[in-house]
């Protein structure tokens, strides 16, 4: 039986040296840079760090010259360099040739950090999100005021809707300062001003500009706001922490005012096409009733003479019933095209309670007038089965007599 080679220490680390070098001759790592010391022989030495690991990193003095500028703590870069194995101390590490400090793919990686941080916390959740009013009366734009975002947002919420009011709260969009002047922005909105729903947007850009936008503590105050918050940041293709935090994400500033502002003219639509259903099953019952009674009225056609008057009376109470239905019909319908012109004058959601109230007592009173023409036709049908049966000669042979 073979038994496994013994490596002394020395063979074990320069097999592993030999690996990694041969294996990770060119490589580029993506980090934070934590722990930088720079001792007098000018040779430049930093952890490159993330959410779960580090490695150590030197920056030879004669590579520093081909830099723009020197790292610094806190600064996320994007090293290309080498792996080495420092055999007497047993330590890997990497050897930076460049530094790029502006790269996206830096950028990019604190974005999916923060992202993953902030999921798991909760924040993105779907059940914590807020429901956002049907019928806003209030929408507050945190913002510049000078930007094409608030143009476009203003100019579409007022053709679909004069009557909406908008607010803006001017901040800055972009720069150092420009996420916790947003942040502040919210908080100062949530104590003093009332408003159905705040909206965070502003046009495109690079991610360094929508940067203030994947701010940690105003993803926070974003999604502990008492108000539902909207983004719309940028284009369609642009993603923030702003839009996963929020409420609901708008893919743009036009199509963020389209999906919180209704359409008025949409509103009247809807309101027509509700009266017209309603007067629809209006005339539908009123001709099932009418044709029931031509129903009663051919039947009691073929009886004796003393029926003929209380036919002449049923048609006489149908007219009138007919008459009167259709009176109500008119004053309903007038009643509900003046609904229609107040609609477009007037708060859509107050006008619409008013019509639905109208309704329902519209159909209390068919109801009651349906339920006394029933009754009223019982009634004089009883009668008349009465006085068909007194004039029977069946009746009179069951009294004893005889018909000669």
């Amino acid at each position: 039986m073979n038994e496994p080679k013994i490596f002394s220490v020395t063979e074990l680390t320069t097999t592993i040296k030999n690996v990694l070098e041969q294996r990770y001759s060119f490589i580029r790592v993506a980090g934070e840079v934590t722990n930088l010391r720079k001792p007098g022989s000018g040779h430049c030495y930093f952890t490159l760090k993330d959410n779960h690991a580090q490695i150590k990193t030197v920056l030879f003095k004669t590579q520093q010259r081909y830099l723009e500028k020197q790292p610094q703590n806190g600064q996320m870069i994007i090293c290309q360099g080498r792996i080495s194995v420092y055999e007497p101390r047993g330590d890997y590490q990497l050897i930076v040739d460049t530094i790029d400090f502006h790269g996206a793919g830096a950028l990019q990686l604190a974005f999916e950090q923060l992202k993953v941080k902030l999921d798991g916390e909760g924040l993105f959740d779907r059940e914590s999100k807020k429901k956002l009013p049907l019928f806003p009366r209030h929408i507050t734009l945190v913002t510049s005021p000078t930007g094409a975002a608030v143009h476009d947002f203003i100019t579409i919420a007022l053709k679909r809707l004069p009557q909406i009011r908008l607010s803006i709260f001017p901040v800055k969009v972009q720069g150092e300062t420009a996420a916790k002047e947003i942040q502040q922005a919210i908080i100062d909105i949530n104590h003093h001003l009332e408003t159905d729903i705040i909206v965070l947007t502003r046009g495109g850009g690079s991610i360094e500009d929508l940067w203030a936008f994947n701010d940690e503590q105003l993803a926070r105050t974003i999604h502990h706001s008492t108000i539902p918050i909207v983004s719309a940041v940028g284009h369609e293709i642009d993603f923030t922490i702003a839009d996963f935090a929020a409420d609901l994400r708008a893919p743009t500033p036009s199509g963020c005012a389209e999906m919180l502002v209704p359409d008025r003219s949409g509103l009247s639509a809807r309101v027509l096409e509700l009266s017209q259903r309603i007067c629809h099953s209006i005339t539908s019952r009123l001709e099932h009733y009418q044709g029931q009674l031509s129903l009663y009225g051919q039947q009691l056609t073929g009886a004796t003479r003393p029926l003929d008057s209380l036919t002449l009376r049923l048609d006489h109470i149908s007219e009138n019933l007919e008459h009167a239905i259709t009176a109500l019909i008119n004053t309903s319908s007038a009643r509900l095209r003046e609904q229609s012109n107040q609609l477009k004058r007037n708060d859509p959601a107050l006008s619409l309670r008013s019509l639905k109230q109208n309704i329902h007592e519209i159909r209390h009173r068919l109801y009651l007038a349906e339920k006394r023409l029933l009754m009223e036709k019982e009634q004089a049908f009883a009668k008349a089965c009465d006085l068909l049966d007194a004039v029977s000669p069946l009746a009179t042979m069951a009294r004893g007599y005889a018909i000669a």
